[in-house]
């Protein structure tokens, strides 16, 4: 091979390598996908302050939590803007922010589904938005709650928006249930309820689930992904 076709040959063949290592490294690939589609978004603001984003989680007790509510959807956040970026306000262990585009990563296939409240630009006004965040900002460090407790001591997921939206505005987004109300017969929901509960299920338990959110008709999808 003569000496000028050399370099670009060998250039050739790192970039071959490197290709074939994302194709073989799935998340490899769908992190760079992801975190390429999470700044498209962003440039675009197809999202607001306040909107709520679903998926399916990964997590050991999503499928129960799906199997239980008859729902895809097994874990949610708040959207809010952080300078530049793009931020999800969740329940997970513990309470945290937690960047756009390692949130859609951490679901199922990078899929995902963004809704927002009817009339939003009329009721999250600047100063209802600061007051969802004093309201968020009294859960940051909290611990997950595996047992779905409804008291403020440890939060999960819907819980934490529900609460928000409620406190900030007034607004009760998704029927609140019991947990006597879900489909507890499943023997991988029996399984679950087990390791968290033993003997003692308190079926009275004030509930709101992802699912409840999800439906709510005080909102409206705005970008799905799924």
């Amino acid at each position: 091979m003569k000496k000028g076709m050399l370099i670009p040959a060998l250039l050739g063949l790192v970039l071959i390598g490197l290709y074939s290592k994302r194709k073989l490294d799935g998340s490899t690939y769908q992190s760079a996908s992801i975190e390429q589609e999470a700044t498209q978004i962003a440039s675009r603001e197809a999202i607001k302050n306040g909107d709520i984003i679903f998926q399916t989680s990964l997590s050991g007790q999503s499928n129960a939590i799906q199997l239980a509510t008859h729902s895809k959807y097994s874990h949610c956040g708040l959207i809010y803007k952080e300078g530049n970026n793009y931020m999800i306000f969740e329940a997970v262990q513990p309470v945290k922010n937690t960047p756009l585009d390692e949130w859609i990563n951490r679901g199922k296939g990078g899929k995902y589904i963004i809704k927002r409240l009817e009339n939003a630009d009329q009721i999250l006004t600047p100063a209802v938005l600061n007051k969802m965040k004093e309201v968020g900002n009294s859960f940051i460090g909290k611990d997950y709650d595996l047992t779905f407790e409804w008291s403020d001591d440890n939060i999960y997921c819907s819980e934490l928006i529900w609460k928000n939206y409620q406190r900030a505005t007034g607004i009760e987004i998704g029927r609140l249930q019991q947990l006597k109300d879900f489909d507890l017969n499943n023997e991988v929901v029996k399984e679950k309820m087990k390791e968290r509960y033993g003997d003692k299920i308190p079926m009275n338990e004030t509930v709101i689930s992802p699912d409840a959110i999800f439906e709510s008709k005080l909102l409206r999808t705005i970008k799905a992904n799924y």
